[in-house]
């Protein structure tokens, strides 16, 4: 019984330690070598493969078989062999490859990947670029088109804006105020031509800022990246502007660099500031929040403001309690 333990633990070392001659099933000639099938050496020039080939391939055609159809079927294996082997070591490529897998035989997934490589289908790498913008761009002003008609839908059913839009439709006679006894359509086709005119005059008429302002077709990717140099040289001359005037010069800041510090101040995006109320941006000006010393002690302020009504807040005491007791990860047996 020992001995047989013992056996086993030499054939299992022998296992360990024996060589990959890194041959995969699938891959190049398979398990065989395409230098040996050729009859060449790994050094052979391509003439000689060339030769090699050529003189295999006359042999081993399958109409230089007998006529028994075991023959035939070995030379057409034989002759295939040596087709594939020469369509191998012929390509400079592929043959590199080949030889990286049997110095490498270990990097399984290298060799794999260096093999199919090959057979992918060969894409510029530019065209995969603009198509990827171009899609990209589709979706960006698809999606900037479908927000800015949920809000005009959302408009036309606001009382406040719906009043004021039928107002300058009546206004501007659009929609008539009485009836025309001569009119002769329904009641729902009257309904469906006012409300399209009420869409109109929201449309045209009122101004909807923000992240549901209607889409331009220059805030679009593609369109951005093309632009781009022209920004790029524009915000230079920007920069220089205003290094120029308010760091060498001392110059009083205008109307457009105080808001353009207190949007910076407030991290605030475009739409985000065209959303703001006319009284907070006029409370910026008042307080003088360009100022970055009075902005911060304005802000300390807000902040101090919100933690005392978070303080006096039922609702924030119970979120306090339920974060305190553990937050998400506690375990609950029903309500308190």
């Amino acid at each position: 019984m020992a001995h047989i333990c013992e056996t086993k633990m030499i054939i299992f070392l022998l296992l360990l330690v024996s060589p990959s001659y890194g041959f995969l099933d699938g891959l190049y000639c398979g398990l065989e070598n395409c230098y040996e099938i050729l009859g060449v050496t790994r050094d052979a020039s391509k003439s000689e493969i060339t030769k090699n080939y050529r003189k295999l391939a006359r042999k081993w055609h399958p109409d230089m078989a007998a006529k028994t159809e075991e023959k035939k079927k070995e030379h057409t294996e034989m002759f295939q062999k040596i087709a594939n082997a020469y369509e191998i070591l012929k390509d400079d490529e592929q043959r590199s490859d080949y030889n990286y897998m049997l110095d490498n035989p270990d990097e399984h997934l290298a060799n794999y990947y260096r093999y199919y490589r090959r057979y992918a289908p060969k894409v510029d790498i530019r065209i995969v670029i603009a198509v990827s913008l171009t899609i990209i761009s589709v979706i960006q002003y698809w999606g900037s088109w479908n927000n800015y008609q949920t809000a005009i839908n959302y408009l036309c059913k606001e009382p406040k804006y719906r009043i004021q839009a039928m107002g300058i439709a009546k206004a501007e006679g659009l929609i008539s105020s009485k009836k025309d006894r001569k009119d002769k359509r329904s009641k729902a086709k009257i309904r469906n031509e006012e409300e399209e005119i009420i869409k109109k005059v929201i449309e045209e008429k009122m101004d909807i800022r923000g992240g549901y302002s209607k889409p331009n077709i220059k805030d679009v990717l593609w369109i951005q990246l093309i632009l781009s140099p022209y920004y790029l040289v524009q915000y230079i001359i920007w920069w220089c502007r205003w290094a120029w005037k308010f760091w060498i010069c001392r110059e009083e800041y205008g109307e457009e660099e105080k808001t353009y510090l207190i949007k910076k101040y407030l991290k605030a995006s475009r739409s985000q500031w065209e959303l703001a109320k006319e009284e907070d941006i006029d409370e910026y000006m008042r307080k003088e929040l360009w100022k970055r010393e009075k902005f911060d002690v304005w802000k300390k302020e807000k902040e101090d403001e919100m933690k005392a009504k978070l303080a006096e807040s039922a609702r924030y005491k119970s979120f306090r309690r339920y974060m305190k007791k553990g937050g998400p990860g506690q375990m609950t047996f029903g309500p308190e």
